[in-house]
């Protein structure tokens, strides 16, 4: 792997005494691969990015690059940033207001001979699509492309590694989205390989190969967007990617393999090794996610819709059966249903996921 790091924590205040922001986590991004980091305020995953940079030292494990060991807590290796060949993209860009784009793409390659920097700061004005505004401000240019500006210029010193830390954040839902997209098209186009911090699932799901979700310091799983979809490594995972619920379930043997009865009906695709003993009574919680939940007028199953919100397509609605659980669904719009309505559903789930039961 390229970018490998090997139980990395980082902590802040004096050693011994300080508040760990990181513990022990681990990931790897092979060469040209795009990994992002997600997870609520305040989850340690700006912390993590700042180890990988050399900008935090790390209080335990280590980070290799190529093969370098970057820094090691064991031997006491820390390169310093500006000679580990890292490139970094900030939130509020950092662009130079008394220059043109062009010099803001060049600032960082005065060593380089005059005609070979005009060359390069050509290349990536093409590179991001923004040859005609070289003469330009920053100030003229949108924040979309501003942020494209940061990136050429990140990229134009031709780094081993980008870092981006929340590099979309000050721009509006649409265009972070759009513009993911943009971004991660622009570096495999390279063949570059860049680790990304964001809050955002959509934009991080438009742009990475491998995304990690941290809580607490931890990383609870780092994986694709599919399999963090549906097969999160732990409850936190589950809760906080995509729309869903935790619902009461029992797991119960049967003949064609284990199953799981729930209020919305028996749920029959179960992983073979997930016997009754598998929880105390067989008493587990099963994941139901708003398109495990089918709308079916003829299903035997009702719920009453107690919030709905309008999607464009569809309808998210927020539905309680009459035992009193909530299930969520996804619903064409067109089957625009009242409030306080009851409908039926009926389960469509292909992984059934399951953890211990909450009380």
């Amino acid at each position: 792997m390229f970018l490998q790091l090997d139980r990395v924590s980082v902590a802040y205040g004096r050693p011994g005494q300080g508040k760990a922001a990181v513990s022990a986590a681990s990931l790897s991004l092979g060469r040209g691969q795009i990994g992002v980091l997600i997870g609520p305020s305040g989850c340690g995953k700006t912390s993590l990015l700042r180890a990988v940079a050399g900008l935090e030292r790390v209080a335990a494990g280590a980070v290799r690059l190529g093969g370098e060991l970057l820094s090691d807590h064991a031997s006491g290796v820390n390169v310093p940033p500006e000679h580990r060949g890292i490139g970094m993209v900030f939130q509020d860009y950092a662009l130079f207001p008394h220059l043109s784009v062009a010099d803001n793409i060049g600032f960082g390659l005065a060593h380089l001979p005059r005609r070979e920097r005009d060359t390069r700061v050509a290349e990536m004005l093409d590179l991001v699509g923004l040859a005609h505004a070289a003469k330009r401000a920053p100030h003229q240019l949108s924040g979309g492309q501003q942020q494209r500006i940061a990136l050429a210029r990140a990229l134009a010193r031709r780094p081993r590694l980008l870092l981006l830390d929340e590099p979309f954040s000050s721009l509006d839902v649409d265009l972070r989205e759009r513009l993911a997209h943009d971004v991660r098209a622009i570096l495999k186009q390279i063949d570059a390989t860049a680790l990304f911090v964001t809050h955002d699932q959509l934009e991080a799901f438009a742009i990475g190969d491998l995304i990690g979700v941290m809580q607490h310091g931890q990383l609870d799983q780092w994986d694709d967007a599919y399999a963090l979809y549906h097969r999160p490594a732990t409850r936190f995972v589950a809760g906080f990617i995509g729309h869903g619920v935790f619902t009461p379930g029992q797991i119960v043997a049967h003949p064609g393999g284990p199953r799981v009865r729930t209020a919305v009906g028996e749920l029959a695709d179960v992983d073979e090794c997930l016997l009754p003993e598998a929880y105390p009574g067989g008493a587990c919680d099963v994941l139901l996610r708003a398109d495990d939940i089918v709308h079916d007028d003829e299903a035997t199953v009702k719920a009453c819709i107690e919030r709905k919100a309008f999607r464009g397509s569809e309808f998210l609605y927020t539905l309680r059966l009459a035992t009193g659980e909530q299930v969520l669904a996804h619903v064409p719009s067109h089957h625009d249903h009242q409030l306080g309505e009851w409908i039926g559903i009926r389960p469509q789930v292909d992984h059934v996921v399951t953890f211990p039961r909450e009380n």
